[in-house]
């Protein structure tokens, strides 16, 4: 058996090829920037008015002074003139404050009778305009390569005048599922089988971390049945083999993939739950073989398939990251495996992190995954913990 830290570092460390295509803003949310964005104009392109009023000269407002309304600048329709001494002009919330003005008088300390206004409230100097400029300026960068983009950055990114972006393409990941005892939601259930459930999750994981999924369906327990999913797989970036990775009389994956001419990299991680994790090549393809056990196949696909989705992907920052929290409940000394506790992240008022392990970490629960947002980390031979220690966990939050 290997680390998670070593196994982490070889899935890390065979540089990818990364492709590149561009996209429309509204196809950026998820996906990885390949170039540098910058703002192509000033936001806004002009001193503009932050309320409803009248644009005057700093110096002529104020209080009880008159001034003769000379013109209006609705939004998208400057004055076309300058502003001169004892002059207003009438604007609205986003028109160009004209030329001369350097302030702003709210309608609601003005009294207006036909073409003068009469100023009723003392006022703060230059006030109420937006400067040119003052959210982006022409040249600000906004993303950077390897930046994994979210909903907002499509509307900065069109305030900024861009409306395409260079973006890595996603890499394409290919599942399957793998034992005769598996048999579909919905189905009647014969002694000794179980549901295939673990393709629905990962499906839609390895989509939220950057990646194209495809199901490519079950293997029976044979070779010739394995065999035949491998090569379905052949062209994905990474194939996932989800089960038959342990030592049991009827585990084949391995064996199908150096039947293929593939080689394994490593067979077994020092992790618990996931200690069958392992990972080969076969041609272009990465392939990562996850037990099947259900909260073993998810603890596993956080820790290794999403790091070399992102890996993949182009994102910056790869790698698992961890935080620090307090034990609500006490936790056994640790064995000889590294282990990651599923657990809920708890935010008391003061915004102190906690952390709830689940009450049972059995292997094969998936329930527990309907509550629980983090994994903690307990390294290999760790002391019995109380209640309010601190430990490390990895969020899951915004993943499952």
């Amino acid at each position: 058996m290997i680390r998670v830290e070593k196994a982490l570092d070889i899935l890390l460390g065979d540089p990818p090829h990364l492709n590149t295509e561009t996209v429309e803003l509204t196809d950026i949310p998820g996906r990885v920037c390949a170039e540098t964005v910058t703002a192509q104009i000033n936001q806004p392109p002009f001193p503009a008015s932050a309320m409803d009023g009248y644009a005057v000269r700093s110096a002529d407002a104020t209080l009880n002074s008159k001034l003769s309304v000379i013109g209006e600048a609705a939004a998208g329709k400057p004055f076309p003139g300058h502003l001169n001494m004892g002059e207003a002009v009438r604007v609205f919330t986003g028109s160009v404050v004209p030329p001369g003005a350097d302030h702003v008088i709210i309608q609601e300390h003005v009294h207006r009778q036909r073409e003068t206004i009469t100023v009723t409230a003392q006022q703060s100097p230059k006030h109420n305009i937006r400067a040119a400029g003052i959210d982006l300026q022409e040249g600000d960068i906004l993303a950077s390569p390897g930046l994994r983009m979210h909903e907002l950055h499509g509307s900065v990114f069109a305030a900024a005048n861009v409306s395409q972006v260079k973006v890595y393409q996603k890499p394409h990941i290919a599942v399957f599922t793998n034992g005769d005892e598996l048999i579909e939601p919905g189905s009647s259930l014969s002694p000794g089988q179980i549901i295939n459930s673990n393709q629905f999750a990962l499906k839609h994981l390895v989509e939220k971390w950057g990646g194209d999924c495809t199901y490519l369906g079950r293997a029976s327990d044979s070779k010739e049945s394995i065999g035949h999913m491998m090569k379905s797989g052949l062209n994905a970036d990474i194939l996932v083999a989800v089960g038959g990775a342990s030592v049991g009389d009827y585990d084949y994956t391995k064996d199908s993939l150096t039947a293929l001419g593939g080689n394994i990299v490593f067979s077994k991680v020092a992790v618990k739950p996931g200690k069958p994790t392992w990972y080969g090549k076969l041609g272009k393809a990465r392939v990562l073989g996850l037990p099947g056990n259900p909260a073993s196949a998810l603890v596993t696909a956080a820790l290794f398939l999403r790091p070399l989705i992102k890996s993949l992907s182009g994102e910056k920052q790869a790698t698992n990251q961890l935080r620090s929290g307090k034990l609500l409940s006490p936790l056994p000394a640790n064995g000889e495996r590294e282990n990651y506790l599923r657990a809920r992240i708890e935010t008391d008022p003061a915004g102190t992190t906690s952390l709830r392990p689940a009450s049972s970490q059995d292997s094969s629960l998936l329930k527990p995954f309907l509550f629980c947002d983090a994994l903690i980390r307990r390294k290999p031979g760790a002391t019995a913990l109380q209640e309010g220690a601190l430990v490390d966990f990895m969020s899951l939050k915004g993943d499952f």
